[in-house]
C-alpha cells in the first residue's frame, strides 16, 4: 500500500476552489487513491509553515490571493524564476525545507501564445499583485511591451483614470490580473472604456468563474477577441504537479 500524499491550496477566502476540484478529479481518474488535496483558508501568510508542521504528509501547496507575494518571507528558499518574478504560487517541501516556485508564468505563456497576432506588441496589465507580476514576466519573454494599471499608481504604474480611448488604441492586448468580476461579484469589472475596444483587441481575463465575465461580455460586444483564465489555470496546475513529483 502506497503512503498517503497530501497537497492543498492556501489563500483567503477560498469560497470557490478550482484547484481542489481539479486535483480531486485528477487523482480519481488516475487511480491515485493515496493522494488528497485540501483547501487551507488561512487569515495570514505567516500561518503557512504551521500547515506543514501540523501535517507531516503535506508535500506541497498552491498559493492564491492574497498571499503570492507575502508568502515568500516564510520560505526557506525560492526558485530563481519565482524570485525574478517576485511572486510564488507553488510550494514544495523537500527534506523539511519549504521551496517556492511560480507556475503562473508557464500557464499564462502557454495559454496566450496561440491567441497572439502580429499587432499585439503592447499590453495593458490590469492589477499589480502576484498574478500581474507573472503576466509581466511572460510578456517580457514574448518581447511585448506592457504598462501596469493599478488603483495605486506610482513609478511605472498608471491609474485607471489614465485609460482614455486614445490610450487603448495603442495597447491592443489587455490582461485583467485582478479578481474584479469573479464570483460572487459577477457584476464588477475593471473601469475600462470598453467602447474604445476594436476587432484588433485581445482581452484576456484571468478570472475563470464565471466562464464569461462582465469584462469579457462587454469587450466582445465591442468586437474584441476574449478569453478567460481557465486554460492558464489548468496549465499552471499541471506544472505544480510536475514540480511536486520531480
Amino acid at each position: 500500500m502506497q503512503q498517503e500524499r497530501h497537497f492543498g491550496l492556501m489563500g483567503w477566502p477560498l469560497a470557490h476552489s478550482f484547484s481542489r476540484q481539479y486535483f480531486t478529479e485528477k487523482f480519481r481518474n488516475s487511480g491515485l487513491t493515496h493522494c488528497r488535496y485540501d483547501n487551507y483558508p488561512i487569515e495570514a501568510a505567516s500561518l503557512m509553515p504551521q500547515l506543514f508542521r501540523n501535517d507531516p504528509l503535506l508535500e506541497g501547496l498552491n498559493v492564491t490571493v492574497p498571499y503570492k507575494q507575502q508568502v515568500m518571507a516564510f520560505l526557506d528558499d525560492v526558485d530563481q524564476e519565482a524570485a525574478r518574478i517576485g511572486a510564488v504560487n507553488c510550494i514544495r517541501r523537500i527534506n523539511d525545507r519549504l521551496i517556492g516556485y511560480n507556475t503562473d508564468l508557464h500557464g499564462f505563456l502557454q495559454a496566450v501564445r496561440p491567441l497572439l497576432r502580429p499587432w499585439h506588441r503592447a499590453a495593458l496589465v490590469l492589477g499589480s499583485g502576484g498574478a500581474a507580476k507573472a503576466v509581466a514576466a511572460a510578456l517580457r519573454q514574448l518581447n511585448i511591451s506592457y504598462q501596469i494599471v493599478s488603483r495605486f499608481p506610482g513609478e511605472h504604474v498608471i491609474a485607471y483614470d489614465d485609460l482614455q480611448p486614445p490610450v487603448l488604441q495603442h495597447y491592443l492586448l489587455i490582461v485583467n490580473a485582478t479578481p474584479l468580476g469573479m464570483y460572487p461579484n459577477v457584476h464588477s469589472m475593471p473601469p475600462l472604456p470598453v467602447q474604445a475596444l476594436t476587432g484588433m483587441h485581445l482581452v484576456v481575463d484571468l478570472v475563470y468563474n464565471p466562464p464569461v465575465t462582465r469584462l469579457m461580455a462587454e469587450a466582445a460586444k465591442a468586437g474584441a477577441t476574449v478569453t478567460n483564465g481557465w486554460d492558464m489555470l489548468v496549465l499552471q496546475a499541471e506544472k505544480s504537479w510536475e514540480i511536486w513529483n520531480s
